[in-house]
């Protein structure tokens, strides 16, 4: 077996690129769509991309299959085939909403959880290729590649989806989607293709994974790796509850049309790429400040942008306010998020015989239930005070709760990460 060079981690990387393109439309434009031009509650997109967290907690199953088939190239592109066409069926859902709803919603079920399956099917096995065929020294620099190149794709998508859309029609929303669906797929058939036949051997049969209950439990017993769980899970809540009402704010409270309002959600993600990039360099390069430091400074510095998005809308001129707060958003969540990643990073080879495995599963499935959960809790507390108070109050109220999580977990981080942890993050540029 050869181990990947730098451009095929980054044609590799082009793959989560082409998910987050996808994912955001779901996620974001939608979303505004159902809420703003649809006026349905905000709970339902929110209990439609809850679907679409709750069917990823399946991904244990689609590395077990692309680890024992023995083409993981296979599971990559019918996986990204799978999460194109998800994509435009929720948006066909959608628009068939007006004609008939209950037609429209089926529809839009059926999409999600395709669009949950994709991301599973092509996200892990995407992992468990760049797990196998990169050198050990490469592999936080390409899973750190990776993500920033996600991040990167939901910027772009939604800034040029954004522009796409305006003026409005739901046959616009169809062709954009549709448009975007097939270039990811294209794109991702042409950066993995053949990278799997030239770097990794012949496939090998899998170990008999350790049953999930009895992993499960012997891991939730090392009071380090419970408490970090917890922490992740608290954190991860705060992170996505502002995901699925953002948008929307921006439509009821500033009159956004859809693409300025997908434009803000391009802004917020340049912005975690940003912080990203910022902690990446400081960190690693600079060595300035711990994990712990930079995860605190995220958690807290997002609280203040969440306030600060909470106080635009009871303000004449807010308006002008809601850009810079949602950037910063987006840069304080990226600062916290990838120190975060680096504190796992650290924390998953100790313990118990070094499961790394069953230390990062348990902590991936606290992140998709805390995300979708997250959304949920989010757009079913704005539905409530809506009924309540006026648009501005009962959003503001939401970010104000959500502000307030943020600080419970930098408090929390302080005693979960040990000063042992704070190393610093994986260099980004490890050469031979």
């Amino acid at each position: 077996m050869t181990y990947l060079s730098w451009v095929s981690i980054f044609r590799l990387g082009a793959v989560q690129l082409c998910l987050g393109a996808i994912v955001v439309i779901c996620t974001s434009t939608l979303n505004r769509l159902m809420v703003v031009e649809a006026a349905l509650p905000a709970l339902l997109p929110g209990l439609l991309v809850g679907l679409h967290y709750a069917v990823q907690i399946t991904r244990p199953t689609w590395g077990y299959r692309s680890d024992t088939g023995g083409n993981r190239t296979r599971f990559i592109i019918l996986g990204m085939a799978a999460l194109g066409l998800g994509g435009f069926l929720a948006a066909l859902g959608f628009v068939l909403m007006a004609q008939s709803f209950v037609a429209g919603l089926a529809l839009s079920i059926l999409a999600y959880a395709m669009i949950g399956a994709g991301v599973g099917a092509s996200g892990t096995s995407l992992l468990a290729l760049l797990a196998t065929v990169t050198h050990p020294r490469r592999r936080a620099a390409a899973a750190t590649i990776t993500w920033l190149m996600m991040i990167f794709g939901i910027a772009v998508t939604a800034t040029v989806v954004g522009k796409s859309l305006d003026p409005y029609s739901p046959e616009r929303l169809l062709r954009v989607v549709g448009i975007v669906g097939l270039v990811a797929l294209m794109l991702t058939t042409l950066a993995v293709w053949g990278i799997e036949a030239r770097h990794a051997g012949p496939a090998e049969p899998a170990a008999k994974p350790l049953p999930f209950r009895e992993g499960l439990a012997e891991i939730w017993a090392e009071r380090r790796a419970r408490n970090f769980t917890l922490f992740i899970f608290l954190s991860m809540v705060a992170y996505f509850m502002q995901e699925l009402i953002l948008e929307p704010y921006a439509g009821l409270v500033f009159d956004f049309t859809p693409g300025q309002s997908t434009q803000l959600s391009g802004a917020q993600n340049g912005g975690v790429f940003v912080g990203m990039l910022t902690v990446g360099i400081a960190a690693t390069g600079l060595r300035i400040g711990s994990l712990r430091a930079w995860v605190m400074a995220g958690c807290a510095g997002s609280a203040l942008a969440l306030l600060a998005l909470a106080m635009a809308g009871q303000m004449a001129a807010g308006a002008g306010l809601i850009q810079p707060a949602t950037i910063a958003l987006g840069l304080f969540n990226g600062m916290f998020a990838v120190a975060a990643i680096g504190s796992m990073m650290a924390l998953a080879g100790e313990g118990r015989e070094a499961r790394e495995g069953t230390r990062m599963g348990l902590w991936g499935a606290a992140q998709a239930i805390a995300a979708g959960l997250g959304g949920i809790l989010g757009a079913g507390a704005v539905d409530l005070a809506r009924v309540l108070m006026g648009n501005a109050s009962a959003f503001g109220l939401v970010f104000v709760a959500e502000a307030g999580l943020f600080l419970g977990a930098a408090l929390m981080a302080a005693r979960v990460i040990e000063a042992r942890q704070d190393s610093g993050l994986p260099a980004m540029v490890a050469g031979e």
